[in-house]
């Protein structure tokens, strides 16, 4: 991968030194991705990047059974491995030894048992919350990143492409998912970035509904919300809305309000511009036409290594956007025991402070 690890490492360093943390432990899988290059999901056993700076080092603590895997993509290379048998946290402390005073954790990723085991293994330690520093260097994407971002939009977008095909009267929900994500993976991806949504007729009107048994209906609206995540380990994350045989006068306004909202929240996207102003600009034209009840979540969130990341797209948030912001405009409209439209894409503020949205599959919409 074109990713410098080396100056990610360098500036992360410096924040937690500006902060005086003796030693710092990352535990998300994400997080460790993004400093090394090493994925890995290591379920119920211990995997941390260590910043030491007593020793002015980096170590990464890895799973036995993850330790060549560790070796071939980690840039960091001073690992130690921990079997099953082994405690981790003891291994931990004979590392790092005991002149800590000031301990790093990333707070809403490290839980009770752990900060427990923690506390009894480095006594009399402060602990501060390094998830900001981490989060605000995460925020900003690059342009080497932006590639990597690209590529899981493109295969996503002919997935769907592709998918559309195979709707026919009568599949349920769940065929039609276990089409997509089977071809997900036959153009290239490892695997969805989160649970695929497929919702038809008034299931449609369930945000994050889960694909069921039902069947396809003439008339019917069909949702489909989908991502993949792509072997160099960026994510994609995509909502296009369909009816299946012949749409109706109403459901043909709600999809054009949907979509001029869609248009709206993108057309608002500058940096120097407040975040919550895309949220704003994209609710009144839903609050306008009348429908604001039926939209009741905020209008995007970013995203990259992980389909959910800062920044948060909603009209309380007075952040100011800037380049390399990466997120989606995903504005809707969901009636109980009707149905419910979405249409999402990706959007990316450039080098020059302007919307560059990634996503290309066709936002009209196509009756199948």
């Amino acid at each position: 991968m074109n990713i410098d690890y080396a100056n990610r490492l360098e500036e992360l360093q410096n924040r937690l030194t500006e902060k005086n943390i003796d030693v710092a432990m990352i535990t998300s899988p994400a997080n460790v991705f993004y400093y090394t290059g090493f994925k890995c999901n290591p379920h119920e056993r211990f995997m941390a990047l260590i910043r030491d700076n007593n020793q002015q080092e980096f170590i990464l603590f890895v799973p036995a059974l993850d330790k060549d895997i560790a070796n071939n993509e980690s840039f960091i290379k001073n690992i130690v491995s921990i079997s099953d048998e082994e405690d981790p946290f003891y291994k931990l402390k004979n590392t790092l030894g005991k002149s800590i005073n000031h301990f790093g954790i990333e707070m809403k990723t490290v839980s009770m048992y752990q900060h427990q085991q923690l506390s009894a293994s480095f006594s009399g330690v402060t602990y501060e919350d390094i998830e900001p520093i981490i989060s605000n260097q995460r925020l900003i994407k690059t342009k080497d990143e932006l590639v990597y971002a690209q590529k899981a939009v493109d295969i996503i977008e002919q997935v769907l492409k592709d998918g559309i095909k195979k709707v026919t009267l009568g599949m349920t929900e769940l065929e039609l998912t276990a089409e997509l994500e089977y071809l997900m993976k036959k153009h290239g991806a490892e695997g969805p970035s989160f649970s695929t949504i497929v919702l038809s007729g008034e299931k449609a009107a369930l945000p994050h509904g889960r694909p069921g048994n039902r069947p396809f209906q003439k008339g019917d609206f069909l949702l489909i919300d989908m991502g993949v995540e792509i072997i160099e380990g960026y994510c994609s994350d995509i909502t296009r809305t369909f009816i299946i045989g012949e749409a109706t006068s109403k459901q043909k306004r709600i999809y054009d309000i949907v979509l001029q909202s869609n248009q709206a929240g993108v057309n608002a996207v500058k940096a120097g511009a407040e975040l919550k102003n895309l949220d704003i600009a994209a609710r009144k034209v839903i609050d306008d036409s009348g429908y604001g009840e039926y939209f009741n979540n905020r209008v995007g969130h970013g995203l990259g290594i992980e389909v959910h990341e800062e920044p948060s797209i909603h009209e309380n948030n007075n952040q100011i956007a800037e380049n390399g912001l990466f997120f989606t405009i995903e504005p809707g409209i969901y009636i109980p025991g009707y149905g419910g439209v979405r249409i999402e894409d990706e959007v990316y503020i450039n080098e020059d402070g302007d919307p560059e949205v990634l996503t290309s599959f066709p936002k009209e919409l196509q009756v199948l």
